[in-house]
């Protein structure tokens, strides 16, 4: 080869180099120009819900589908158990129920278990329970058999009056806890209300008898021992 074709072929290829080189360099920006612009597209969910790509639209393409988390569930503590409150005392430093006890004791026969009606009455009327039970022991004779007015007329406290028990002066009632408490509210409307609040001042009112007072006294002390 001359050396005139030598510098011929040199010269072309210089020619086309000097002619392509700057178009591929050109593609290679744009390229890179375009990498650079392109938007980076994230999937924002908000805190409670995920993200899935699971439909296509009209045109085929993915679509995300929301899917809500269920919330954790809230566990709430039990409200803590209020404590018993104490039964109040009512009476001698005895609870409604300790009194009751204690007036059972000393009532037998046909007013065994009486106790809680002598207790409710004596409390709501202002009474001493000690003294209407020792009355109520003396006028029926109750700490062994009671009387004919206690056990066919309910008839606990010796009071007269209609309708008649048995065609006597003595006054009959329906039921043991009707009697108890005609006689809980005599003592209190015809010697409580008036004064007469001790067995010596009920006893010219209650009883022709000068020693009705002392015999009183001695249930009231045993009903306060039992």
């Amino acid at each position: 080869m001359t050396e005139t074709k030598k510098v011929t072929i040199v010269v072309t290829l210089g020619v086309l180099i000097s002619i392509t080189l700057p178009h591929f360099i050109t593609i290679n920006q744009t390229q890179n120009l375009e990498t650079k612009t392109t938007p980076k597209v994230e999937s924002e969910t908000s805190s409670n819900e995920v993200a899935i790509a699971t439909e296509e639209d009209e045109s085929g393409t993915p679509v995300a589908v929301t899917q809500p988390v269920e919330p954790e569930p809230q566990v709430t503590e039990p409200a803590p158990t209020p404590e018993p409150q104490a039964e109040p005392i009512v009476y001698d430093g005895l609870t409604m129920s300790e009194l009751t006890e204690k007036l059972n004791r000393s009532l037998h026969s046909t007013l065994s278990g009486t106790g809680a009606s002598f207790a409710k009455y004596a409390i709501e009327m202002g009474i001493d329970p000690y003294l209407a039970v020792a009355i109520v022991l003396h006028e029926t004779g109750c700490n062994g058999t009671c009387s004919k007015q206690v056990r066919q007329c309910y008839n606990v406290g010796g009071m007269k009056g209609g309708p008649s028990c048995n065609g006597t002066s003595y006054k009959r009632f329906n039921s043991l806890d009707e009697g108890i408490y005609a006689f809980m509210s005599n003592l209190k409307e015809n010697y409580y209300d008036k004064g007469l609040t001790t067995p010596e001042a009920m006893n010219k009112k209650y009883a022709a008898s000068t020693s009705w007072a002392k015999k009183v006294h001695h249930y009231i002390n045993k009903i306060k021992a039992a």
